[in-house]
């Protein structure tokens, strides 16, 4: 007999998601990747600007200076602008990643810059964009207790490093910590994981589902937190999409090749856009 309890902290999951991918400042809201170049690039919504913004800004806001590594930001419209929560009108910007990204933000719009592999740039969040309100709820297979399975993680000795292909056509370092093996389908899998500060470990996968019906490149999965000497589980019924499957401004990271299941994996999020 189906355990309700678990069902129903699924669906609850499933609802979480769904919040997240419409808040503020989240996937559906993104409206821009803009790549810089050496010098100066304009901002604003004037078609001949670098980073074209949303009609109802101004024609020039300003600029963003880069010098090869860093980027300056120079507000040239009379507008309230703010980095952070506190008005500017110049300012040296720190990269997402960065451990406290500078936020640029006015009138509904958020930009951050952005660095992938060789690439800086600026990621847009427009707020106001119909897409938070009118992209299709996600879907998701019904929740099957099978796909709950007991594992076993593995920490190596040293962290190792991979290279992820991302949908730059770039391959991103990821580090990895180690592996996890459990049984699924009457055979026995391993993957390797990034465990994150909070002790939760990242998977990212792939499995004979992909393409037919969830999204074509796999999917991402993080597990509770791991804790030495206690029961783990592999919980694929919380496996959902890239956020390339919601946007074209997303810079996913796709699974490596060790990471690629021989299995169907028929739990999880699927991916309507398939049928098109």
């Amino acid at each position: 007999m189906a355990n309700e309890e678990y069902i129903n902290s699924i669906h609850k999951w499933h609802q979480e998601r769904e919040s997240l991918l419409r808040r503020e400042n989240g996937w559906l809201a993104l409206a821009g990747l803009f790549w810089l170049r050496m010098g100066i690039n304009l901002i604003g919504s004037d078609p001949d600007c670098d980073i074209k913004l949303p009609r109802r800004a101004p024609l020039r806001l300003g600029t963003f200076d880069f010098d090869g590594n860093k980027v300056t930001l120079n507000v040239e419209a009379d507008l309230p602008i703010e980095v952070n929560g506190a008005a500017a009108k110049t300012a040296l910007l720190d990269t997402d990643e960065d451990d406290v990204p500078s936020f640029i933000s006015f009138e509904e719009i958020r930009m951050v810059v952005v660095r992938r592999a060789h690439k800086v740039g600026i990621r847009l969040w427009d707020n106001t964009r119909d897409e938070r309100r009118t992209f299709p709820p996600r879907e998701w297979y019904p929740v099957n207790e099978a796909f709950r399975v007991p594992a076993t993680y593995t920490r190596y000795d040293t962290i190792r490093i991979v290279g992820m292909p991302d949908i730059l056509g770039a391959i991103q370092d990821q580090p990895i910590h180690g592996y996890v093996t459990f049984e699924l389908g009457g055979q026995s899998h391993e993957l390797i994981v990034t465990e994150e500060l909070d002790r939760r470990l990242f998977i990212q996968f792939m499995d004979l589902t992909n393409g037919d019906p969830t999204y074509p490149s796999g999917r991402y999965y993080y597990t509770d937190p791991y804790e030495d000497g206690r029961e783990f589980f592999v919980d694929f019924n919380k496996a959902y999409n890239l956020p390339c499957a919601f946007t074209d401004y997303a810079t996913c990271t796709f699974p490596p090749p060790e990471n690629h299941l021989k299995t169907k994996v028929e739990a999880g999020e699927l991916f309507p856009g398939n049928k098109h």
